[in-house]
């Protein structure tokens, strides 16, 4: 599924052993929060604003990955929109809880993986992540977040290609 899909563009700022920290650019996302950590809920109308749920009725290239975290209370599912568009130029969401924002870029630590994303699972890559981080001088500045780039429902699970993201700065 992502190797014809945009992702959002970055440099390698560092690789460590297991993970390596990217500098990613601003980005703009459509994002949604999920109830009781509805994933395929949250997908859908995230989805449904890109396949023409807006107020021009247009089309938006889906991008990877998929990414969502838990903020607080609440849990998000953000798809990065095109980097062709500005935040003033993209169409309305139908669903008023579509919000789009610019998300501004960083450095970010980032454990990649294949395979299925249990929460059990994610939450063994991300203590690996965030003990390799702490262990390199980084401070965690955010929460952590599961980027999916291939579909759940139709790639084989050793072909999945996934990712723990905590978004980082120096000691």
């Amino acid at each position: 599924m992502a190797e014809s899909l945009e992702e959002p563009a970055y440099t390698v700022h560092a690789t460590y052993d297991g993970f390596e920290v990217r500098r990613y650019v601003d980005t703009i996302q459509a994002r949604v929060q999920m109830q009781d950590g509805d994933r395929s809920g949250g997908f859908r109308r995230v989805a449904r604003y890109i396949f023409g749920g807006n107020n021009r009725g247009d089309s938006i290239a889906m991008t990877a990955p998929v990414s969502m975290w838990d903020d607080g209370d609440a849990s998000w599912l953000a798809f990065t929109m095109p980097s062709a568009y500005a935040l003033d130029a993209l169409p309305d969401p139908h669903d008023s809880g579509v919000k789009l924002i610019a998300k501004q870029g960083g450095d970010v630590a980032v454990l990649s993986f294949t395979g299925r994303t249990s929460q059990r699972r994610v939450e063994r890559f991300e203590t690996r992540l965030r003990a390799g981080v702490q262990a390199e001088g980084y401070i965690v500045a955010g929460p952590s977040v599961l980027a999916i780039y291939e579909n759940p429902w139709t790639t084989l699970p050793f072909l999945r290609r996934n990712e723990v993201q905590l978004p980082v700065k120096r000691e």
